[in-house]
């Protein structure tokens, strides 16, 4: 599991920058073609929005894979070794709990009827383009989360 989880960093990664490659020339483009060709980009700022929810879901599962989220871990500093290691296990199951929660609603709410026939107000892409960043981005996640718990369960790794 771990190499999958490796995978899709790996491809998260790659995503990630390109986005945002896009997105900073995007923005680039905008501002040039309004202030020097007067002729502003009307798609351009709905465009980024999309690319900012997509980059921020993708860099959201990053930050679980690698455990680079805010947190409060002074409580754990503290205690026993086995301790610490129950402790971040329930954590992990708290977490992937309330993912699957919200897994269930978004996948429940991209597959409706109403999503399907939504289009963009600027460039008329389907919502459901831009929407699936939050199913996409939390099933990583949630993948990401189930691959730290069985390391630390197995190896008892608590970092």
């Amino acid at each position: 599991m771990m190499r999958i989880s490796e995978g899709i960093a790996k491809v998260e990664k790659i995503l990630a920058a390109f986005l945002m490659l896009c997105m900073a020339v995007i923005i680039t483009l905008s501002v040039a073609f309004r202030y020097f060709l007067n002729s502003p980009l009307s798609w351009a700022g709905e465009v980024s929005i999309f690319l900012l929810i997509w980059i921020s879901f993708i860099g959201g599962s990053l930050g679980l894979k690698y455990k680079s989220q805010a947190s409060v871990s002074i409580f754990l500093e503290y205690v026993p070794t086995n301790i610490r290691k129950v402790l971040t296990l329930i954590g992990h199951i708290c977490m992937l709990l309330f993912l699957f929660v919200i897994l269930y609603y978004t996948y429940t709410w991209i597959l409706s009827p109403n999503v399907a026939l939504q289009k963009s107000s600027g460039i008329l892409l389907p919502m459901w383009i831009p929407y699936s960043a939050v199913p996409i981005g939390l099933t990583c996640a949630a993948f990401h989360i189930l691959t730290n718990f069985l390391v630390v369960f197995r190896e008892g790794v608590v970092e």
